[in-house]
């Protein structure tokens, strides 16, 4: 499936996404951000903003300045914390009123087995984790959250990070980082876990939805084509790595250029990082064994 790479709105400025549904992109353009974050605005009265997005203040004075006539902020949700998402929460929080609502803390919702690699001595990798990040409430998997004229349901759908949350209202799924239209979402232990990361696509699969808006890129109106493809290619990545271990051990960034053959270079780190994951996913099968202490550069051998 060819990702939406010809997305590319205006920063700063609010767009109408139909369904009472705002985007206002943050100027933080990136190999990992494509455009920029997706901030969301739903509502005609009571607005949810969905990811205020990074520390900046041009951003900031954007999302106020969609605030309409007999509108206001009531509710501001972030779908995880890492560093392009959730640290302008607070600052929106401070000049609105409204409450910071998301799944807990940046290291919330961790998995046993990213908090033993943790322990182990990985260190986080990726997009950065908004350590000062604190909701002033936080969401259960199923909870409602209620604006005049809305309602929306958080659910916990961890991998991409541990606390990370979409958010479904009006027919739409807010999908944060787990499904893009652009590119495949990246799963970078100890920040995510691939056996929950799918666990969380297929949970994704049975929510009824017509359009995903994901935390960048644009809209995908072919939402569980795009999540197939999504499964599917997690899937086929874990057959070629299987397959290149006939060979011998090997390590995650050896792995990486030899399957990632199209991939910039810039871009793999993170590449690496996805196969570190689909290894570790691979231990938990009991598959596959790290030939050394468990690390960024362990050998893995097919059991």
């Amino acid at each position: 499936m060819t990702p939406h790479t010809d997305f590319n709105p205006p920063v700063g400025h609010p767009e109408d996404l139909g369904r009472g549904i705002r985007r206002i992109l943050a100027p933080n353009p990136s190999a990992m951000t494509f455009r920029g974050t997706n901030t969301y605005l739903l509502g005609e009265t009571d607005l949810a903003v969905i990811d205020p997005g990074p520390e900046s203040a041009a951003h900031l004075e954007a999302i106020l300045g969609a605030i309409g006539d007999g509108q206001r902020i009531s509710h501001i949700l972030v779908t995880h914390a890492h560093l392009d998402h959730a640290p302008l929460a607070r600052a929106l929080a401070e000049r609105t009123g409204a409450p910071v609502l998301a799944y807990g803390d940046a290291r919330a919702g961790r998995s046993d087995a990213m908090q033993r690699v943790a322990a182990a001595g990985l260190s986080d990798g990726g997009e950065g984790l908004d350590l000062a990040f604190r909701p002033d409430q936080c969401l259960q998997d199923g909870e409602r959250v209620q604006g005049e004229g809305w309602c929306l349901t958080a659910h916990w759908t961890p991998g991409h990070l541990g606390n990370h949350m979409c958010f479904s209202a009006r027919g739409a799924v807010f999908t944060g980082d787990l499904v893009m239209g652009w590119a495949s979402s990246l799963v970078s232990p100890p920040d995510g876990d691939l056996t929950d990361f799918m666990a969380s696509c297929a949970r994704l699969r049975a929510l009824p939805a017509e359009v995903y808006h994901a935390g960048h890129g644009a809209p995908i109106d072919t939402p569980l084509a795009r999540l197939d493809w999504l499964i599917a290619h997690r899937q086929s990545r874990e057959a070629a790595i299987v397959a290149h271990l006939t060979r011998g051990p090997n390590d995650a960034e050896t792995l990486a250029r030899q399957i990632y053959t199209d991939t910039p270079v810039a871009l793999l780190p993170a590449a690496t990082r996805n196969v570190l994951a689909h290894l570790i996913d691979l231990q938990g099968k009991s598959m596959v064994r790290p030939l050394d202490e468990l690390s960024a550069n362990a050998r893995f051998d097919l059991l």
